[in-house]
């Protein structure tokens, strides 16, 4: 009872997120309370939302001072000559821009922290994807799969917790999956590719140092395709490209709601106002720019990197430390300090907000035992002639597991159960645990994992769109290293 209560939990989120019917954060409150209440265990759901917060509370914080401290820092510039970096290797070609999302994530996946790793990508790339009106799902999705290959790094925390759980070494478990992995992430490349093909053929090549928006037709609510007009001075005819009646500039049709655009609802320009000001990422004169300090904040942020990944103190404490220091030293003036702490309080809202809701969906789950009752169902539903290949077993298990799941509660709940039963087999515990590592694409679309709000929050993409894009590229990436991994005799 409890397994189909739990999968039922679970589906009903996702369907109702996905329709729109329900914010993310009503649902994920709402609808672990009423299933608690089926359950029987209503009286209880008190207790369980105190654990699941205290459990996450630590995780908040962090979120809430490390999205403090990286405005702070893409305020002052420090990330500017990444950006440009960036700009000039994307120009304006969606599938330049596509591609540069992946390699970006995954560059700045080598912290170790998907917080981190979105923040710095869409603070990078937001601003290019709205000025050219490219799908924001792609940057999310592209980012999270990114991310999800390079999470098994030793230091991201799975490879850690398989190692702790199985009493391993982790360079043993990671060391040798490098070879899949890398599989893996030139499959995120390839799959950018593709995306990035699709949005150039919907929108054409651009030439950014000409793009000159002049405006934008407003359209009526209810039309079967709209349209966008974007005015171009000295840019070539690229695809789509109109004459314009004598005034000696090219103009860029594209539609942006039509059928198949590959476009979603968080694509729209209802915030304008807001995105404006975002967009100033983009201005080389904007006021909170500190050239003079450039060079203590980017030594500010490597020492805080090498603290976190050495694991000084913990991350928390790092990122409340380093927070206010940087407000202290780059804006010194307090009515500077809240102004900088007001730009970015909407950001820290949505995620410390939305992960303080997750508490309410893990809390039940775990305190109801319907994780372990589906687990456990699982678990029990592998044929005995599968013993053998059960590193297989585990590295499909891997997928469904760690998106319905904390990684806490996979690795040391489940992954031992997998690793007895698949020693029962001559299945070495090293197999099961590299294995287990193949779901992490799709683990970082989890919603229950907090990065995933910073992402979509940052991005002004809604968690439902986010997952209809992401799951099946995920999915296809985690089942792309779970194949060479076995080619290569890993797993």
């Amino acid at each position: 009872m409890l397994t189909i209560l739990g999968f039922t939990m679970i589906a009903t989120f996702l369907v109702l997120i996905m329709m729109k019917k329900m914010s993310p954060i009503a649902a994920l409150v709402l609808i672990p309370a009423l299933f608690c209440v089926f359950v029987g265990k209503g009286a209880h759901l008190g207790d369980y939302v105190i654990e699941g917060v205290g459990n996450l509370a630590p995780t908040a914080a962090m979120l809430m001072f490390a999205i403090v401290y990286f405005g702070v820092m893409i305020d002052v510039g420090l990330f500017d000559p990444i950006v440009r970096g960036i700009l000039k290797f994307c120009k304006a070609d969606p599938l330049r821009i596509v591609v540069g999302t992946a390699l970006l994530a995954a560059i700045v996946s080598l912290d170790g922290d998907g917080s981190t790793t979105f923040m710095i990508t869409v603070s990078a790339m937001y601003p290019l994807y709205k000025r050219l009106k490219m799908s924001l799902v792609v940057m999310t999705g592209v980012a999270a799969t990114a991310n999800g290959v390079m999470n098994t790094l030793p230091w991201g925390g799975p490879t850690a917790r398989a190692a702790t759980a199985l009493k391993l070494d982790a360079g043993d478990i990671f060391v040798p999956m490098i070879p899949a992995l890398a599989v893996g992430l030139v499959a995120v490349i390839a799959l950018s590719y593709v995306l990035g093909l699709r949005e150039r053929k919907r929108l054409g090549v651009l030439d950014l140092d000409d793009v000159l928006v002049e405006e934008e037709k407003k359209q009526l609510v209810g039309e079967p395709e709209t349209e966008s007009e974007t005015v171009l001075v000295g840019a070539g005819a690229g695809a789509g490209a109109v004459g314009g009646p004598g005034d000696g500039k090219v103009r860029i049709t594209k539609a942006t709601g039509g059928a198949g655009s590959g476009t979603d609802a968080s694509d729209d320009d209802g915030d304008d106002e807001e995105d404006d000001v975002r967009l100033q990422g983009l201005d080389p004169n904007r006021p909170t720019l500190r050239p003079k300090l450039y060079w203590f904040n980017a030594l500010l942020t490597a020492t805080l990197l090498t603290a976190m990944i050495m694991e000084l103190l913990p991350i928390p404490v790092l990122f409340l430390l380093g927070a206010a220091l940087a407000l202290t030293v780059n804006f010194p003036h307090i009515p500077d300090q809240k102004a900088r702490l007001a730009a970015h309080a909407d950001n820290v809202l949505n995620v410390s907000g939305m992960v303080f809701a997750a508490a309410v969906f893990t809390g039940v789950l775990q305190g109801t035992g319907m994780v372990d009752s589906m687990a456990k169902w699982l678990v029990d539903g592998i044929p005995d002639g599968m013993g053998p290949h059960m590193a297989i077993v585990t590295g499909v298990l891997s997928l469904p597991l760690t998106y319905f799941m904390s990684n806490d509660g996979f690795y040391f709940g489940v992954l031992p159960v997998l690793a007895e039963a698949g020693a029962a087999h001559g299945v070495s515990p090293l197999e099961i645990a590299r294995a287990s590592l193949v779901g992490q694409p799709l683990h970082m679309s989890s919603p229950l994992v907090p990065a995933v709000y910073v992402l979509v929050g940052m991005a002004k993409v809604e968690f439902g769109d986010h997952t209809k894009f992401v799951v099946k590229w995920a999915a296809l990436t985690s089942l792309v290293v779970l194949g060479a991994g076995i080619l290569f005799g890993i797993i």
